[in-house]
């Protein structure tokens, strides 16, 4: 399905509806994700809002398998930062059936916890893709693309970033 033919006029009214719908859910579920990366809270309660089970997650931090997993790698590096704002854009959002896939800009400030005050700011997009579940939908796999940087990088503990994924 391409973008054009997302909301097309030609689909039967409650195809059209349902499309509607699934697009609206799955915005709320994008945006709330964003707002929650700032609000500190990373449990099992959390990464069950978000993720499904067996999820996969490429971050700048190293790519994680598992939704406890994606909680726990997540937890230790928003530990990084004393404090951050994360700004999505609009997501392109492309739904077949129980399966979607979105693309959104994410601008993503940060004040690292190392007491120094500097700022680690870093743009790109989020690539995700979401399946249908009983409790609404669920991110399947993320990929967060860093097309830049600036300022000062929070320094990694030993077993954090790419370098460290399982082969």
């Amino acid at each position: 399905m391409t973008t054009h033919q997302t909301v097309s006029a030609r689909r039967p009214d409650g195809r059209r509806l349902q499309l509607l719908l699934d697009r609206a859910e799955i915005t709320d579920l994008l945006t709330r994700y964003a707002h929650s990366l700032d609000e500190g809270v990373f449990d099992e309660a959390w990464g069950r809002a978000y993720y499904a089970e067996d999820v996969t997650a490429e971050m700048p931090i190293g790519t994680v398998r598992g939704r406890g997993a994606v909680v726990t790698r997540i937890r230790e590096g928003m530990a990084l930062f004393a404090r951050t704002m994360h700004l999505s854009g609009a997501a392109l959002i492309e739904v077949d059936g129980d399966r979607a896939t979105a693309r959104a800009p994410q601008l993503s400030t940060h004040v690292l916890a190392d007491g120094s005050g500097a700022l680690f700011v870093s743009g790109g997009h989020a690539a995700t893709e979401l399946v249908r579940t009983p409790d609404g939908w669920r991110i399947t796999a993320s990929a967060l693309r860093v097309a830049w940087t600036q300022g000062t990088p929070p320094r990694l503990p030993a077993g954090m970033g790419p370098a460290a994924d399982p082969a």
